[in-house]
């Protein structure tokens, strides 16, 4: 009876681990969930395949890949030989505050970044999983991108709504679909957070996750890029009004990647204010060059001293709804100097013919440039 009961025992526990080995085999790579989101064919053997049969991922590949071709004709093929143009900067960190899961533009503007640091109120969300359930978000998502994707930037209120609902939450499946559209290989995510003293550790989960003292969360993801170069994307939910970068240790954190530069566009006048001055103080002070429009630094911040401003497009001054930002400044700026015109939207006037934008070079990069 003895050997009856071992044999079964055996028998089962082998049973156990050879579909556990299944089930992990059924799971899909960060990687290959990102290419499906992102409208790519799975391979036949992946874990993935099968969906792809299904009558909603074909009308979302169909739906992405025609709204894609018409970002990348109208904005991103524009971008890419203008930057190589105009923001020749070697490989440093990024700080692209305000920018939500927007990876797409960070990328067409700084593609040589070895860190890039975003940040927004938008939820991180769960890792994305997808399953019988969650495919059917996939409308969802392209909800989500359709003011990126045509007018060059999210609308917080209304992208906040959709990422908090279904089953593909958050900004991860986001910036998954950018880092696949991207052409980027996603090697490895991970959920962390930034405690008060800018140290970055893995999110706590489960139980351990109620004790933790309080902290921003963030995700960490490493990625290759054509030719094997390896980066890494840090996005983090987190307040950056004074009060609330006083109370987090998001600032700090991005003081540790040392000298970098600076995306700023369709930020809400924000740091026009009083009530940003900590990060538009840390973006003057860790920054070597910042790329913005309008509604980034103002002018009259740039120390004549320490900074060159190189203007292109057209300012035409806020949209209605920002009236009140106009900046002399600016307009003097643009009235001084033969502007190069844009071909390209950025920013609220998301119009190549009346977008704005404004190349900050700190003048000893020049000088070492020169130097060199």
């Amino acid at each position: 009876m003895t050997r009856i009961k071992t044999a079964v025992a055996l028998f089962a526990g082998l049973v156990f681990v050879a579909l556990s080995g299944v089930a992990q085999a059924q799971v899909a790579s960060p990687n290959e969930t990102a290419r499906y989101l992102a409208g790519f064919e799975p391979d036949a053997g992946s874990a993935l395949a099968k969906f792809a049969k299904d009558a909603n991922w074909q009308q979302h590949q169909r739906s992405f890949e025609t709204a894609w071709k018409e970002l990348d004709k109208r904005q991103i093929s524009k971008i890419v030989p203008w930057t190589e143009e105009n923001l020749k900067t070697p490989a440093r960190p990024l700080f692209y505050m305000f920018s939500g899961p927007d990876f797409l533009y960070a990328n067409a503007f700084f593609p040589n970044a070895t860190t890039y640091l975003m940040a927004g109120l938008e939820p991180v969300g769960p890792l994305p999983q997808i399953n019988d359930r969650s495919r059917y978000s996939l409308a969802n998502l392209r909800a989500s991108l359709q003011t990126i994707l045509n007018i060059s930037y999210f609308i917080t209120s209304d992208m906040g709504s959709r990422l908090h609902h279904g089953d593909l939450r958050g900004t991860l499946p986001i910036l998954y679909t950018f880092l696949a559209r991207s052409e980027k290989t996603i090697q490895e995510v991970e959920l962390v957070s930034v405690d008060k003293d800018g140290h970055v550790a893995p999110t706590p989960q489960g139980p351990a996750a109620r004790n933790a003292p309080r902290a921003d969360h963030g995700v960490k993801i490493v990625f290759t890029s054509a030719g094997g170069r390896t980066q890494t994307l840090y996005y983090f939910s987190t307040d950056l009004s004074d009060s609330g970068a006083k109370a987090s240790g998001f600032l700090k954190f991005a003081e540790k990647l040392g000298a970098g530069d600076a995306l700023v566009k369709s930020a809400s006048y924000l740091l026009h204010g009083g009530n940003f001055a900590r990060v538009r103080d840390f973006l003057l002070n860790n920054a070597q060059t910042i790329a913005q429009d309008d509604t980034g630094i103002p002018v009259r911040f740039f120390k004549k001293e320490d900074w060159l401003l190189k203007p292109y497009g057209a300012y035409l001054g806020p949209i209605p709804i920002f009236e009140g930002m106009y900046q002399p400044q600016m307009q003097a700026l643009f009235r001084q100097n033969k502007v190069p015109k844009l071909d390209f939207g950025v920013g609220y006037r998301w119009r190549g013919f009346d977008s704005n934008f404004v190349v900050a070079v700190k003048k000893n990069i020049i000088a070492q440039q020169q130097a060199d």
